[in-house]
């Protein structure tokens, strides 16, 4: 079957609805609709202010739906991928209590039960099985509001999308639970090519037995639908009949399944007036909410979610999807929709695309804006407005305008997107609500930025264009680094180039645009394409005297240890490292841990650390780094150099020599990785090296690691070969 001409803006419409629905949905997640209605009324637009939480925020719902689909891509988007293989997906990008799930507990939350089953070898689908896990367990939602991207990768084959959505749906979940996900991805897949919501329902129930709950569900609602046109009345029909006094646990399926379908047949096909049903309606709001806002995204484009509130502006395309890739938590959803369509293609055997030749930020679909924003939005100012409009890019694409008022002498404006946490704050509150955002920056000190502008030739002055970037500070305050600027007279086109300068360590949290010209000045920059490239330069020491702070009662920074992602199972101590000599001190207890740093975009270049083994296994450094189970190592012990690549939880050795350390003595270690070669060495002396002929890897970040007890560690530092 062919892709639908219009398949990349349709999956960007389906990746925005989901965010939309779960940003609307989440902050009242788990409220009946009797305290809906009466604390809140109905759920016409974001509610987020009325109680003082973020908009944008991390959440299972989006970041286990973008991530567990990189299964396809991790195994060669094999359509006959498995749910073993899926499984191992879980267990690479998860940290245990820390990514993605909600961590209830054995019995109590069913991914972390199915985490549990996977970490004792239990393989998929047994790690999600009633037989294993009992009725209750097995048939909560989470088969279902992780199964998106199952859907956009199918776009018009609901057959492949039902059983990419089981095999998914296994590793964590059995019976109606199955039933459901099943349902929702195969309507999904064929909202590419029908819009007809009943015509989407027969295909749904198409793939499940008839005398499954699910089955009967639906056509109950389906009659009521018929019947009785006040979906108010008609949702106590559902509550009474398929609530969640009838179906037991956490969130069960089958009600919340049930609202959804409700939801769309009550929401006469607008976009407004379903996300309101379903989310004044309750029980698991942000879930229900992000899937039918992915089914209508798809089903109506991106017009359909424009017919009602201004949904898109206030998110600005940002996602977080933390997991043990830092260096993929910061993105949008431009990003992650080329990502999904990728692998859509992948799977017709048809090549990837590439806007603009691969930049990060392109604005190469209607209304992206890809996390930009006027910094002016944040301080009230006022001087520059956002549009992406059509035209003025060298590759006949679209553009992100940027229209600038008034500039009063001295004044500049200034749009810019996130590379990073976005501040302390905002990071501490993701902590206590159960969801970090774990991530490592997205740029570096020593990466090239490369920016294409383009003066308005309606302009009636020159107009000074400077690249900056934003980065934490002593007091994890933001500073800027500016490069010099560009004049750019009316209809003037320039590529800058910056590398960017030493930030000393701290993690680097905007990059941006800033516009200056002559008093009064009013007019538009076009912005075509932004982008970084090559291996950073950086020292990942501690960037301060822990003594001296401690003397002066003053507060020591936290952002540029948070840029590390903590795969360590003693991760609550290593926050506290102040109080010890070295800069990072690697403590774990069974099997291996490590803390991570860097991006999938680092390909070649050289980690050099400082390590003092005091009671360990092994230990040592990794490279290219994908995640918990994917990696090269150079790993150290008693009586050997190894150079392994890590693999399902596996080393596979590539090469190996005698030697080994002594506890108790300081060694500078290296690790050089350029194309399929990789070598170690200790103190400056070459001591292993090996070819992966399989590349298995070809981008990654680093790690520290310790095997069962501790090494100290200092002196972290990254440079290109």
């Amino acid at each position: 079957m062919s892709l639908p001409q219009d398949y990349f803006e349709r999956v960007y419409a389906g990746v925005l609805g989901k965010i939309i629905g779960v940003y609307l949905g989440r902050p009242f997640e788990g409220w009946s609709y009797e305290k809906i209605t009466s604390v809140l009324g109905d759920i016409n637009y974001y509610v987020h202010e009325k109680l003082d939480v973020p908009l944008v925020v991390t959440d299972d719902d989006i970041s286990g739906t973008f991530t567990f689909l990189r299964a396809l891509e991790d195994y060669g988007y094999n359509k006959n991928l498995t749910p073993r293989q899926i499984g191992k997906t879980w267990m690479n990008y998860l940290i245990e209590e820390q990514t993605i799930l909600w961590w209830g507990g054995m019995g109590n939350s069913t991914e972390h039960t199915a985490y549990l089953r996977l970490k004792e070898g239990i393989d998929a689908p047994m790690s999600g099985s009633m037989a294993l896990n009992g009725k209750v367990v097995a048939e909560q939602i989470g088969a279902q509001i992780f199964i998106d991207g199952w859907a956009m990768i199918s776009p018009g084959d609901p057959e492949q999308a039902a059983d990419f959505a089981k095999r998914a749906g296994s590793v964590s979940h059995d019976g109606e639970a199955i039933y459901g996900a099943q349902v929702l991805a195969a309507m999904e897949a064929q909202a590419f090519v029908e819009s007809d919501i009943n015509a989407l329902i027969d295909t749904g129930l198409s793939f499940i037995p008839d005398d499954s709950v699910i089955y009967y569900m639906l056509n109950d609602i389906r009659d009521w639908h018929a019947k009785e046109p006040d979906w108010r009345k008609a949702r106590l029909l559902l509550d009474e009949r398929y609530g969640y006094s009838v179906y037991g646990g956490n969130c069960h399926m089958v009600p919340n399944h049930g609202l959804m379908i409700f939801s769309l047949l009550y929401g006469d096909d607008d976009f407004q007036k379903t996300q309101m049903i379903v989310n004044t309606s309750g029980w698991d709001t942000d879930c229900n909410a992000g899937n039918i806002g992915c089914l209508m995204g798809i089903k109506n484009g991106l017009a359909g979610l424009s017919t009602g509130p201004d949904w898109l502006g206030p998110i600005a395309d940002r996602m977080y999807l933390p997991t043990a890739d830092g260096g993929r938590a910061i993105t949008d959803a431009v990003i992650e929709t080329v990502h999904v369509v990728n692998a859509g293609r992948a799977l017709q055997g048809l090549d990837p695309i590439a806007p603009k030749d691969g930049a990060r930020f392109h604005f190469d679909l209607p209304g992206a804006v890809q996390g930009f924003m006027s910094e002016d939005s944040i301080t009230t100012r006022g001087t520059v407005t956002i549009e992406n409009v059509e035209g003025y890019s060298e590759y006949g694409s679209r553009v992100l305008a940027l229209h600038y008022q008034r500039l009063a002498t001295g004044r500049v404006g200034r749009v810019e997107t996130p590379t990073f946490t976005p501040s302390l704050d905002v990071s501490n509150y993701f902590d206590e609500r159960g969801y970090r955002l774990l991530a490592s920056p997205t740029l570096y000190s020593g990466q090239t930025i490369t920016a294409r502008v383009l003066a308005s030739s309606e302009n009636d002055h020159d107009i000074d264009v400077t690249l900056y970037v934003k980065h934490y500070d002593l007091h994890d305050n933001f500073q800027m680094l500016c490069a010099d600027s560009v004049t750019l007279s009316a209809g003037q086109a320039e590529t800058i180039t910056w590398q960017v300068p030493d930030t000393k360590g701290y993690p680097i949290a905007q990059v941006g645009i800033q516009l200056s010209a002559q008093s009064g000045a009013s007019g538009t920059v076009y912005l075509d394409y932004l982008t970084w490239n090559g291996a950073p330069s950086i020292v990942l020491d501690r960037p301060y005297d822990a003594n001296a702070m401690r003397a002066a009662g003053v507060e020591r920074p936290k952002m540029w240890k948070k840029a590390w992602v903590n795969g360590f199972d003693t991760r609550d101590r290593l926050t506290d490292a102040d109080s010890w000599s070295e800069t990072y001190r690697l403590i774990q207890n069974v099997g291996r841990g490590m803390y991570m740093h860097g991006t999938c975009d680092w390909t070649d270049y050289q980690v050099t650390a400082t390590m003092t083994p005091h009671m360990c296994k092994a230990g040592g450094l990794g490279v290219r780094g994908q995640g918990m189970q994917r990696y090269y190592a150079f790993l150290i012990d008693d009586h050997s150099f190894k150079i392994v690549a890590a693999f399902e939880g596996e080393d596979i050795v590539l090469a190996s020599v005698d030697g080994g350390w002594e506890y108790g003595r300081e060694y500078t270690l290296s690790v050089r990785v350029e194309g399929n070669t990789i070598q170690g060495f200790v103190n400056g002396d070459l001591k292993v090296e090996a070819t992966d002929n399989e590349n298995r890897f070809i981008g990654g970040g680093i790690s520290l690691i310790a095997e069962v007890g501790r090494i100290g560690c200092d002196h972290v530092e990254v440079r290109p070969l």
